[in-house]
C-alpha cells in the first residue's frame, strides 16, 4: 500500500506553487467514537490550515493497522502517524500506565494534574523511538458493567472478565476473575458468544457497543481516567515545510483542549444513553469501593517495584 504521496499544486491565495502532503493514519476506535470524531475534526483543520498542503485520511476502527500495532507502524515509518491507547505501552515503562492505576486519578481535575506531569516523562520515553507525542485526550472515568448488581469484590470471582491492557489483566486476577483481552471493536461478540461475562470500560465504550443487548447493570466506579495519544513519526514531521509545521502543532493543541472537553460532555451523554436503553445505573456499595481500593492499593504497590525513576517522579508529583 502506497502510505506517502506528493502532488505538486497550487497553494490558495499565495499565487507560488506548493507541495501537498497525504499521509495515512491508523486509529483504533470507530468513526462513532469521539476520539475518532476529535481527530477527523483535527485533520480537517490541519488542511484548512495548510491551505491543502497536508491531507490526513484517517483509517479508523483497526481497518489499516490493529490497535497494537499502530505504535511501531509509525515508528518505522510504515505511516507518518497514528492513535493508540496509551497503557498498552507499560511494559516499556511503567510511566505510560500511571493513567490506568486505579485510583490514581479519578476525576477530570486529577486527571489533567497527572497528564501535566506525565508529559514530560512520556516526550522523552516516545522521544528516544523516533516518535512525538502530538495529543493526549482521556476517555471518561471507567465503569463497571455486569449482568447483576455486584455489591463486593467477591462477586466478580469466577467471572470471564474483559481485559484491554497488562494494568486490567491484573486488575482482574486481584479480584479472582478471569482476564480475557478484547479489543473495542470485538466486545459484543465477546459478550454474545459468552468469551466474557464482565468488564471495566467507560460509558463511552459501552454505549457504542450497544452494552444493554448483553448485561443489564452499570456501576460508576470512577476507577481511573485513561488516555489514548496520538504520536507522528519524527523524520516524517520534520520533513514538513516550517509553516506547515507550525499548523499541525496548532491543531493538535486545539485536539487536546477539545477532546477534553467532549470527553467531559461525553462521561454524562453516555451514560443517559445507558439509561434510557434499560441499563441500571448503579453507586457502588461501600463494600464494593473499599474492595476496590484494596486492590488499587496492591496494584500501586506491585507498580512501584518495576517502575522506573521518572515515572515515580510523575506518581510523587501528582500525590502532592
Amino acid at each position: 500500500m502506497k502510505h506517502f504521496a506528493l502532488t505538486a499544486v497550487v497553494a490558495a491565495g499565495l499565487g507560488t506553487a506548493a507541495v501537498a502532503e497525504s499521509w495515512d493514519m491508523p486509529t483504533p476506535y470507530g468513526d462513532s467514537t469521539f476520539h475518532t470524531q476529535n481527530i477527523m475534526q483535527f485533520a480537517e483543520e490541519v488542511k484548512a490550515a495548510t491551505n491543502g498542503g497536508l491531507e490526513i485520511t484517517i483509517h479508523s476502527a483497526g481497518s489499516l493497522f490493529p490497535h497494537g500495532e499502530i505504535k511501531n507502524t509509525v515508528r518505522s515509518g510504515q505511516v507518518p502517524m497514528g492513535e493508540f491507547f496509551l497503557s498498552q505501552l507499560v511494559n516499556e515503562d511503567a510511566a505510560f500506565g500511571l493513567d490506568s492505576q486505579p485510583f490514581v486519578a479519578t476525576s477530570y481535575d486529577d486527571a489533567a494534574a497527572l497528564w501535566a506531569a506525565q508529559k514530560p516523562v512520556i516526550t522523552e520515553l516516545l522521544g528516544k523511538q523516533g516518535l512525538m507525542p502530538l495529543f493526549s485526550v482521556p476517555w471518561p472515568a471507567q465503569g463497571l458493567y455486569t449482568n447483576g448488581e455486584i455489591k463486593t469484590v467477591a462477586d466478580l470471582n469466577g467471572l470471564r472478565f474483559r481485559a484491554y491492557n497488562a494494568a486490567l489483566e491484573e486488575f482482574a486476577a486481584l479480584a479472582g476473575a478471569a482476564p480475557v483481552q478484547v479489543e473495542a471493536p470485538d466486545i459484543p461478540q465477546a459478550f454474545t458468544t459468552g468469551q466474557v461475562e464482565a468488564m471495566i470500560t467507560s460509558p463511552s465504550t459501552g454505549a457504542n457497543s450497544t452494552a444493554w443487548d448483553y448485561v443489564t447493570h452499570y456501576t460508576q466506579i470512577d476507577a481511573w481516567i485513561p488516555k489514548n495519544i496520538v504520536v507522528v513519526n519524527m523524520r516524517s514531521f520534520r520533513r514538513l515545510p516550517e509553516d506547515v509545521q507550525a499548523a499541525v502543532l496548532s491543531a493538535a493543541e486545539a485536539a487536546e483542549a477539545r477532546g477534553w472537553e467532549m470527553s467531559k460532555a461525553e462521561a454524562s451523554a453516555k451514560t443517559q444513553e445507558l439509561a434510557d436503553h434499560g441499563m441500571i445505573i448503579v453507586a457502588p456499595s461501600a463494600e464494593l469501593t473499599e474492595g476496590l481500593k484494596a486492590i488499587g492499593d496492591q496494584m500501586q504497590a506491585n507498580w512501584r517495584v518495576n517502575a522506573s525513576d521518572a515515572a515515580l517522579s510523575i506518581l510523587d508529583a501528582v500525590a502532592k
